[in-house]
């Protein structure tokens, strides 16, 4: 045990004074050294941090993953102890990083929850239009569903980003990235009711005069702001799923790919960097291909 003490005690110094983790993290990266140094002392009392191979790590890895971790506990327990052979590395402990050429586990990746268009349809309903707010909601959620915004993206949107006549709005992204998406009838139909007939009757602040959606304040909404107001709404129609903004990303997405859109178009309009990412929505999109199945294969 002695032999790893100095090693761990440098590192966990390491972390508090010069990453400045928080106490939870390096207890949490603590007990990832400790586990694998218990595993060395079963296999070879004799080793410390500093002649640990990468086939000791390989070895460690594949016994906690009999011992029945998940994917994501094995990679949680795993950056633990690269981000301790990193310290080694960097203190010149070590001359080679014994976990650089170790992958992380598979996971699962969680498909997101969608609304049916039915679904989205509800929720609209049941905005009350009698109020000011009820309005700019209503557009709110027409933007988000018919054009796939982050939230983000949303709260910051100008109207100098608005080409309604041309059918397109540009949105900053991620990054900085600009992207146009298209807006359609709906959606348009809203956001010039929202702005002819309740923003100019509001007391805008100064600084604000170009943001789209306001509070009553007359200052850019909070991304809390629409999370509360999509969820009141959920509980108005006594809607069972959990869902987020983001949700109504995810369903503008998977209702494109579902009536056959290209997967490069979504992407674009999504604004993702990369086509794996947007992929996901294939697999959302399996159930329909079930469904065709039992419906029209003359032996289901």
């Amino acid at each position: 045990m002695q032999s790893w003490h100095p090693f761990k005690k440098d590192f966990k110094n390491y972390l508090r004074i010069e990453r400045a983790m928080s106490a939870n993290t390096i207890l949490n990266y603590n007990q990832d050294i400790e586990k694998f140094e218990q595993f060395i002392e079963l296999t070879d009392t004799t080793k410390t941090p500093v002649n640990v191979a990468t086939k000791d790590i390989q070895d460690f890895i594949e016994w906690i993953n009999e011992l029945g971790l998940s994917a994501a506990s094995q990679n949680r327990i795993l950056s633990g102890i690269k981000a301790f052979y990193k310290f080694l590395l960097l203190e010149d402990l070590i001359a080679v990083d014994p976990t650089e050429l170790i992958e992380s586990a598979k996971t699962k990746k969680k498909l997101p929850v969608t609304l049916s268009n039915e679904e989205v349809e509800s929720i609209i309903s049941a905005i009350d239009l009698s109020k000011p707010e009820g309005e700019r909601n209503k557009a709110i959620i027409e933007v988000l569903y018919g054009c796939g915004l982050r939230v983000t993206e949303l709260i910051t949107l100008r109207i100098s980003d608005l080409f309604l006549d041309e059918g397109f709005i540009r949105v900053v992204g991620k990054g900085d990235k600009q992207r146009l998406v298209p807006i359609g009838g709906l959606a348009t139909k809203q956001v010039n009711i929202y702005m002819k007939k309740v923003r100019p009757l509001q007391a805008i602040q100064y600084g604000q005069e170009d943001i789209l959606f306001l509070n009553r304040r007359g200052k850019q909404l909070t991304r809390m702001m629409i999370f509360t107001i999509l969820k009141r709404l959920a509980e108005k129609i006594g809607l069972q799923k959990s869902i987020s903004p983001h949700t109504l990303r995810h369903s503008f997405a998977t209702e494109l790919v579902r009536r056959g859109a290209d997967l490069r178009a979504v992407q674009e309009m999504l604004g993702h960097e990369s086509i794996t990412t947007t992929e996901i929505y294939t697999h959302l999109n399996r159930q329909d291909l079930k469904d065709s199945i039992i419906q029209f294969h003359p032996r289901a």
